[in-house]
């Protein structure tokens, strides 16, 4: 059985335009599951540029989960992005140094939004912008060119800007038992076993338990 290394940088070394993401990422704050890549033809080791304004003091954490297929021109903004709204005026004088360095706005100020979560299994399409805070569900499909401007049920398909719901891929019965089998946390062997029925079969509940079973 031969399956590709969940630590190695190319898995398939004949595709250099795909990486395993948390295999090049450095930064404390960025958390990424088993198997997710980045397919970049330009530039796919340097993913953390496309994490933008993401700065360790304000401890916010872009966490992406296990299985995901990630396409070029994603960016993930951040809360260091985010200005103060409160005032009349939304300028960051204070970046600007000299006597505005004074008025740095407390981080109770900021807007805030918390970590930036995706689940596992998530497709994001070419040119998406996901902004700051917002969590994807498992099994989601992000259309491209897309923003993503709230949170994103699982197994749905959304697109647009803002996203808009597009449909739910499956029945909600049939979603909730994907969601109770997990499949992204059994071993990669029984992974192996099942990738043509988890690629090229109709989910059905039926299915879905019986493989619960094994």
């Amino acid at each position: 059985m031969t399956i590709p290394d969940a630590n190695a940088i190319y898995p398939n070394p004949a595709i250099k335009e795909v990486v395993f993401i948390k295999n090049v990422i450095k930064s404390p704050n960025i958390e990424i599951g088993d198997y997710t890549y980045y397919d970049d033809p330009v530039n796919p080791t340097d993913f953390e540029k496309h994490v933008t304004h993401h700065y360790e003091f304000l401890g916010d954490k872009l966490i992406i989960g296990k299985f995901c297929s990630i396409a070029s021109g994603i960016e993930f903004i951040m809360n260091g992005a985010n200005h103060v709204m409160k005032g009349i005026s939304t300028y960051p004088f204070n970046i600007l140094g000299g006597d505005w360095q004074k008025y740095t706005p407390e981080l109770a100020d900021l807007p805030l939004k918390g970590d930036t979560v995706v689940g596992n299994d998530v497709w994001f399409g070419q040119n998406v912008t996901v902004l700051p805070g917002v969590k994807i569900g498992d099994g989601a499909i992000i259309g491209a060119n897309s923003v993503v401007t709230k949170d994103v049920a699982p197994y749905t398909i959304v697109g647009g800007n803002p996203i808009q719901l597009i449909r739910p891929r499956f029945e909600p019965e049939v979603i909730q038992a994907l969601e109770n089998l997990a499949w992204w946390n059994k071993d990669v062997e029984w992974i192996t076993v099942n990738v043509p029925k988890l690629m090229q079969t109709t989910p059905t509940v039926e299915l879905i338990n019986s493989l619960m079973e094994k």
